[in-house]
């Protein structure tokens, strides 16, 4: 069977509120991140994501009192991400609790970093998040939350950043970003395909199927999700039972 898929709820925090929106843009409140990731913890979540979405944008540090609160109350693996820019930004959060981080505009601008956080801490501890959108001449990367498009294209970017010896790669479709059509599947199993390391499928679950679909079609590893968790449109524990039923191994 392999490795069991996993089912990633994702928290984006603005102002310490969890935070949903489409496109990357209009944002609405979801609730609270501390007390919403341990219900995910208990329910069922095989891992959790923070993202301080506005950090890198804003030129701030990460949430390091909010990673603290959250490592005391979940019992499973959660990365954090948002303005880590430096080694010294790594070891705040994995001293606040953290059990990865997530680079994603700094590894671009400067992508020695993720050959630092590898060498230092060890793959595993560096998820590289790239968001990425179907432009018309293909897809292409894009930093600081989605605003600014950088001249790398998703498969040379990702080609890089597994070589540079990042642990996982956490993909996200701006075109599929909230609007709940299914996930970038095609994207998704060139980059499965393309790369010796498990890649994390970001950007377009509005339903069960669609989770399903992101493991068989698009060879995902992992599947990310945010709004159909966090506004009950899809229950944790359903999901993983349905999985299982359309013969997806998950851990129960």
């Amino acid at each position: 069977m392999g490795l069991a898929k996993r089912i990633i709820p994702c928290l984006d925090v603005k102002d310490g509120k969890t935070v949903k929106g489409t496109n990357f843009v209009q944002l609405r409140e979801a609730g609270d991140p501390v007390e919403m990731g341990k219900i995910y913890s208990e329910c069922g979540a095989d891992e959790l994501v923070y993202l301080d979405i506005t950090a890198s944008h804003e030129g701030r540090k990460t949430f390091t009192d909010l990673v603290s609160r959250v490592a005391l109350e979940v019992n499973i693996p959660f990365t954090v991400g948002g303005g880590i820019n430096e080694l010294s930004d790594v070891d705040r959060l994995l001293y606040a609790g953290a059990d990865k981080v997530s680079v994603n505009s700094a590894a671009l601008r400067r992508p020695q970093l993720i050959d630092e956080i590898a060498k230092r801490y060890g793959s595993q501890v560096c998820v590289c998040a790239i968001d990425a959108r179907m432009d018309e001449d293909g897809w292409h990367c894009y930093v600081n939350g989605g605003r600014i498009r950088v001249e790398r294209t998703l498969k040379d970017w990702a080609s890089e950043v597994a070589d540079r010896g990042a642990g996982e790669i956490l993909f996200t479709s701006m075109n599929h970003d909230g609007v709940k059509t299914g996930y970038a599947n095609e994207a998704l199993a060139m980059l499965s395909d393309l790369l010796p390391i498990p890649v994390i499928a970001s950007g377009g679950a509005g339903k069960m199927e669609h989770f399903r679909d992101v493991f068989i079609d698009g060879k995902a590893d992992a599947a990310l999700a945010a709004s159909v968790f966090h506004f009950g449109e899809i229950n944790l524990m359903e999901l993983k039972r349905y999985l299982r039923e359309e013969g997806i191994e998950v851990r129960l």
